[in-house]
């Protein structure tokens, strides 16, 4: 099924879900059924070939046909005894007891008695910035439910405790009364649908190959008629965390975590990795959290994220809402929260310092290889920003704002003004070095910044979005004097305006067109390409990447790029969400849209058509 098939049967789901719920979740169940009646029909007719055949030679029957027939229909009961009894993996985590978290614990039953919930069979603590709460079958599409809650640490160190709880009602909301029990069971069996069509992909045989045919026009189909029930579940999710801990302590929740989390993206990890060009030997992330992540985001990044993100539009590749979908939904303030004063580490009592320690140790002993690698590829940067240094005198543009970018690379808080500063001394109006000078001014240099990005807005147009954006955001603040310059704050927003128009045709341009029309083989030097493949190291469920530029006719001359990446034992909203905190935290010289191996691309797609991958994970 390609993409627009599949958008218009999500758009159909929505339409038959808003007209009538339960005709629609009648439909839902009876679509499910299909899936089911087709393995248990395939376990039947496989019991009864072997039956029939096995009788006639029992009775002294033989004839060659049989030998054939005793094949298929042992291979088809194999593949049907998969199917029913396809075993997911459990999700990963430290094990929390009530005698570690008493408060923890004696929060949560608080939540299930008011909700009605089942109980958490397994309360479990990573390191991921987030919280799930999940079904997973013991014994594939009949088996029972296992209940099993993820807190990722970083949460814990970034909201307090009624936001935090918020959350976990959130969660916990998944389960609750009989919509929820069906919610729950549709996305498990979504899941177990899941993981035997990665199982079989490989399989031979007639059996096999009947399944993967089933499963290739009755997956997708499953997925987009059950889109609209998932989605319709994180809004009731979202009011359920509204009513037991007020609207505004879920929509400030919500908000704060959208921002944290892309201050983490793109802020907090690229600092952190930049310290293996001092230190040879890894070291753990989690203290550091614990400080930063209890402080207010800087002002003007918590601005523009928030803004960014009301931005965004809910579409087909994720059934999570967007965060202006939600914080209407919950008729809820769209500002800027009061930030969290005192984390929600608390909750996991004397035990919190234990386990910061405990997850820095395992981070360290987890990405030692990957520390190792990035050391080597800084002392390779560092060597070539000091060959770049020694030649400053006889260097081109280019070559200076290249020494700006290296040495910002190994220290983000580098002084390195004056290399751009002569950058555009060399060729005025050059823009790489009017860019990277606005990013070097400070905020007292206000008519400077303005003047570099209309030179930016006038000489380069592919630069003209990101320059409108930064203007407008410098002109939304008051002077100190209090007032505004609202003339130049009108030009600048028509400005950004037509150049978003512009930015919004290459995006619809990016993502819409074939995937693999109009590509190239990426354009990066080495400095720029070990960026990338750090970055790739640094996200740990990635075993392959590639990497290729697209061509736009929108911007000819822009670098654009589809990141294409292999994502083992993630399923698929969660290879949503790392694909989209990619696109925000590589270091591409350009926009990039990044999509996993699944059905639209497969991964045969991409290894045929996307070159060679620019990163492959070392074995463990």
């Amino acid at each position: 099924m390609d993409r627009a098939d599949f958008i218009h049967l999500v758009r159909l789901s929505e339409h038959a879900s808003a007209e009538d719920s339960k005709a629609y979740r009648r439909s839902v169940a009876a679509f499910a059924a299909l899936g089911y009646a087709w393995v248990v029909g395939c376990l039947l007719l496989a019991a009864a070939i072997l039956f029939w055949t096995v009788g006639s030679l029992l009775r002294g029957q033989f004839k060659g046909a049989y030998i054939g027939l005793l094949l298929a229909a042992g291979g088809l009961l194999w593949t049907s005894l998969r199917a029913l009894w396809c075993r997911l993996d459990e999700p990963q985590g430290v094990a929390l007891s009530p005698t570690e978290a008493p408060a923890l614990f004696e929060a949560l039953e608080r939540i299930r008695r008011k909700i009605k919930g089942p109980a958490i069979h397994r309360v479990l603590l990573d390191g991921d910035f987030n919280a799930s709460i999940s079904q997973y079958p013991r014994y594939g599409l009949f088996g029972g439910a296992v209940n099993y809650l993820t807190i990722g640490l970083p949460l814990l160190l970034a909201v307090d405790r009624p936001r935090f709880l918020a959350v976990l009602a959130h969660e916990y909301g998944h389960l609750r009364g009989d919509h929820g029990r069906f919610a729950a069971w549709i996305y498990r069996t979504r899941l177990s649908w899941a993981k035997l069509s990665h199982g079989l992909r490989n399989d031979e045989g007639p059996a096999a190959a009947a399944t993967q045919a089933f499963l290739r026009w009755y997956f997708p189909r499953f997925s987009a008629k059950t889109f609209a029930l998932a989605r319709q579940d994180e809004y009731e999710a979202d009011r359920i965390s509204g009513k037991l801990l007020g609207k505004e302590v879920a929509a400030a929740a919500l908000t704060e975590i959208a921002i944290k989390s892309a201050w983490l993206g793109r802020e907090f990890w690229s600092g952190h990795w930049s310290a293996a060009a001092a230190s040879a030997l890894p070291v753990g992330p989690y203290a550091a959290m614990r400080k930063l992540l209890a402080l207010a985001p800087p002002d003007d990044f918590a601005r523009e994220t928030l803004r960014q993100t009301l931005r965004q539009i809910s579409d087909v590749d994720d059934t999570h809402p967007v965060l202006r979908d939600r914080l209407e939904a919950l008729d809820a303030s769209k500002g800027l929260p009061a930030w969290s004063s005192k984390p929600a580490l608390d909750l996991l009592g004397a035990s919190g310092a234990k386990w910061i320690a405990h997850f820095d140790k395992q981070w360290c002993k987890d990405n030692a290889t990957d520390w190792k690698q990035h050391h080597a590829y800084l002392g390779r940067v560092r060597a070539r920003a000091d060959a770049l240094m020694a030649s400053a005198a006889r260097n081109n543009a280019g070559e200076m704002v290249e020494l700006g970018d290296l040495q910002r690379r190994l220290n983000a808080r580098a002084d390195v003004r004056s290399h751009y500063e002569r950058a555009l001394q060399i060729t005025p109006g050059h823009a790489d070095g009017l860019r990277g000078l606005v990013q070097c001014l400070p905020a007292a240099e206000h008519a400077r910044r303005l003047d570099c990005l209309g030179q930016l807005f006038d000489h380069s147009l592919p630069n003209r979005w990101w320059a409108c954006r930064v203007a407008v955001a410098e002109l939304e603040k008051p002077a100190a004097d209090g007032s505004l310059d609202d003339k130049a704050l009108k030009l600048w927003r028509e400005r950004l305006k037509q150049a978003e128009e512009a930015e919004g045709r290459a995006w619809e341009e990016l993502t819409n067109t074939p995937f693999f029309q109009s590509i190239s083989r990426h354009d990066l030097n080495e400095f720029e390409k070990g960026e990338v493949q750090a970055g790739l190291a640094r996200c740990k469920p990635v075993a392959r990447a590639w990497l290729v530029r697209k061509n736009l006719r929108e911007f000819p001359y822009r670098r654009c790029y589809l990141v294409f990446v292999e994502l083992p034992g993630l399923d698929d909203e969660e290879r949503y969400d790392l694909c989209r905190a990619l696109e925000r935290s590589l270091d591409l010289p350009g926009p990039a849209l990044a999509l996993w191996a699944g059905y639209s691309p497969t991964l045969d797609d991409i290894e045929r058509n996307a070159f060679e991958p620019i990163y492959i994970r070392p074995p463990a």
